[in-house]
């Protein structure tokens, strides 16, 4: 049985992702890292309260065997670039440096569709600049999933999620082909891949476009 580790577990995909590694019965043990108290009780959790900017407070706490990285933002959320770079980018850095530290064999983390170092755009160079750092990661296994935008029910209202959502039920007949892997996506159609993903135990760097992840989260 195996220890699965998670920070971004109060966001749209982490939630829901918490609540299927706590009934899976491929783990013993889910230690959550948060800023607050996740008011969960169960058997599973071990939940850690953490200040994220002093990572000498818990680096000896990223024992397990699957790390998975729901933590995300937006930067009028963060209230700066800077502020969404350290939340997107620092953070996971952190924690995966930490992971492979102590011998944790796979690492998955929510990308997003179009991710690239190399793209103009602030949101998806920031993607593409932690899954380039992972790539260089000796992990055993390292899993990159990029959903498309992501439907469910957040704490925060998106005007741009409602809008997406509302087109896709108007347009669903569109997303047909090499558009496929643009048609948004069920946060619990992610959360599900993620796990599944986790339990096929494939070895070295794989990423996972949205048609796919919504194949495998089915």
């Amino acid at each position: 049985m195996k220890t699965a580790l998670i920070i971004g577990c109060t966001g749209l995909v982490g939630s829901d992702l918490l609540d299927l590694l706590l009934t899976s019965n491929d783990y013993e043990k889910v230690i959550a890292f948060s800023r607050s108290d996740l008011e969960i009780k169960h058997s599973k959790l071990v939940q850690h309260i953490i200040d994220f900017d002093k990572p000498e407070t818990y680096k000896d706490l990223v024992v397990g065997d699957d790390f998975f990285c729901a933590i995300g933002t937006t930067i009028k959320k963060a209230g700066s670039k800077k502020a969404f770079k350290k939340v997107d980018l620092e953070y996971p850095k952190q924690f995966a440096a930490f992971a492979m530290q102590n011998n944790i064999k796979q690492f998955l983390i929510i990308s997003a569709l179009g991710a690239d170092a190399q793209s103009s755009n602030f949101y998806l160079n920031t993607k593409g600049e932690i899954q380039n750092y992972l790539n260089d990661c000796n992990f055993e296994s390292v899993s990159i999933v990029q959903p498309s935008l992501l439907l469910g029910d957040r704490s925060e209202f998106r005007f741009g999620e409602k809008v997406g959502a509302l087109l896709t039920k108007l347009f669903s007949f569109a997303f047909i082909g090499s558009l496929k892997k643009y048609k948004p996506i069920e946060s619990s159609t992610v959360a599900k891949a993620l796990l599944k993903i986790a339990q096929s135990n494939a070895k070295g760097f794989k990423i996972y476009k949205s048609d796919v992840i919504q194949e495998i989260g089915k």
